[in-house]
């Protein structure tokens, strides 16, 4: 970058002083220094701006790199842990099998002597909501 702009230099002062060589006499040096001088600002300017997008871009990719390396390191060390609570969550529950397989044999007697006991229950307070029901029709006027 900094040779295109040293060289783009050259040519402009190149075509300046070959346009301009006829006419030594006329020329006006302040003006020459002047534009001469802006150029130079202007390059300078330009090659700042474009150094600072670069550095920018530059840093950005190394923010990037770095998460992508810290997440992976992350994941790396996470993984047999990871691994480890699987395994143990796996055995636990074939411990609990067993034990979960007699509760439920146990408790199932139970919820069939419940439903024994409450069916008739049941049973006998839908037959009397069927009764509330056919004697509140029965005192309705009819329609």
């Amino acid at each position: 970058m900094k040779f295109s702009l040293v060289a783009a230099l050259v040519v402009v002062l190149a075509v300046a002083h070959g346009s301009e060589a006829g006419s030594l006499v006329k020329r006006d040096v302040q003006a020459e220094v002047d534009k001469i001088t802006k150029l130079i600002r202007d390059m300078s300017a330009t090659f700042t701006r474009e150094t600072q997008d670069i550095v920018e871009k530059v840093k950005a990719l190394e923010v990037t790199n770095s998460a992508q390396t810290y997440m992976e390191a992350s994941k790396a060390q996470i993984q047999p842990l990871v691994d480890k609570v699987q395994a143990e969550a796996t055995r636990m529950q074939e411990q609990l099998k067993p034990f979960l397989a007699n509760i439920e044999d146990q408790l199932k007697p139970l919820g069939d002597n419940v439903n024994v006991h409450v069916k008739p229950l049941t049973d006998m307070m839908a037959s009397f909501f069927q009764q509330v029901v056919d004697q509140t029709k029965a005192l309705l006027p009819p329609q």
